[in-house]
């Protein structure tokens, strides 16, 4: 994807910004200088854009629980500050973001700041390759060569020349910081799934309702009741939640064979650490294939069975325990190489 075009800016220097990229600060740095001016703000305090390169990491980091690298600041910082502002995982972008940027947390300024070592200065770097910090600092003041932006101990200010070309192009901009990130995070997460959806707070999930009375709804019918593979306690129709085996943070759908009723109670307890296969897989199993049997013989044409064909190739042979916890352990292990915690 490449930036949007313009015969009066050097776009070919914004675009050199993000060669031989090693760390994600770059894309959450344009990203936030964007979204500031969005807003009207061209003299921009520092502590905004830090606060903002935060708060755009936070579902990434701290909900999805994706990996920028060992190295990475941002990744760092985020899962920091959620500690020291004792801020919830689920909690909005805004309220994150004036959280941060009006903190006087010593700890949580110390973090934000922490960014201002390299961020700033080297982010312009193509348009003054031989300077250091500070011959940048002062090259830029002039807005010499043209540069996004000029540097401040306490702030930036967008160039008056570029000021345009971000408005019109912000949400083109934007994508393709998006874009790139996705990329970018993609490789260090090569068998995460959905990584472009994991990138913001995704909207109000959806509702299970139909996963329930079309599906799992038959089964307990038929059954009478069944167990929770949790707690052993009976569950009974309007007497139960529907549980993603795996989290749903994790993969990122709501696929049948990944949903187990569960003591609605108990699913707050759960929330979204994993289970243990060597204690819960057997019964997760059991309950998984008996539910297959009894929707195939009452609604043998019910689309939640296509869900299955998303891991089997059919329904008739390849349905085993050992297929399915083939397909399920390498989900448990890189979900909990990736921060996610076990069930007691």
């Amino acid at each position: 994807m490449q930036l949007p075009a313009s015969n009066a800016l050097p776009i070919h220097v914004l675009a050199a910004c993000f060669n031989n990229t090693v760390a994600t600060y770059k894309y959450y740095w344009l990203l936030s200088i964007i979204q500031e001016v969005e807003n009207g703000n061209h003299t921009i305090p520092k502590t905004n854009l830090f606060a903002r390169m935060i708060s755009n990491a936070w579902f990434t980091v701290n909900y999805f629980h994706v990996s920028f690298g060992k190295q990475d600041l941002i990744e760092r910082a985020t899962e920091a500050v959620k500690t020291i502002e004792n801020i919830s995982i689920e909690e909005k972008q805004t309220k994150v973001f004036n959280k941060l940027a009006s903190s006087k947390n010593k700890n949580t300024i110390s973090q934000l700041w922490h960014f201002d070592r390299n961020v700033p200065h080297w982010f312009l770097s193509p348009w003054f390759p031989r300077k250091e910090r500070a011959g940048i600092y002062l090259a830029s003041k002039s807005f010499s060569e043209k540069s996004l932006y000029a540097l401040y101990d306490d702030k930036i200010e967008i160039n008056p020349e570029w000021i345009e070309y971000l408005n019109v192009n912000a949400k083109l901009l934007k994508d393709f910081c998006y874009w790139n990130l996705t990329l970018f995070l993609q490789a260090k997460n090569p068998n995460v799934p959905d990584i472009p959806n994991k990138l913001i707070k995704p909207a109000e999930r959806n509702s299970l309702t139909r996963q329930k009375t079309n599906f799992w709804n038959l089964v307990v019918n038929q059954l009478g009741a069944v167990d929770c593979i949790y707690t052993g306690k009976r569950l009974e129709i309007g007497r139960f939640d529907l549980d993603h085996f795996v989290p749903f943070n994790f993969v990122s759908h709501d696929l049948i064979w990944n949903l187990i009723p569960i003591q609605p109670d108990y699913n707050s307890i759960k929330s979204d650490k994993l289970p243990r296969l060597d204690k819960h897989f057997d019964k997760f199993f059991q309950l998984q294939k008996s539910a297959v049997d009894i929707v195939k013989s009452i609604t043998p044409n019910n689309k939640f069975l296509e869900d299955y064909l998303t891991i089997f190739p059919d329904l008739h042979s390849s349905f085993t325990k050992q297929n399915f916890r083939d397909r399920i352990q390498p989900l448990i292990t890189i979900a909990s190489n990736n921060g996610f915690e076990f069930l007691v």
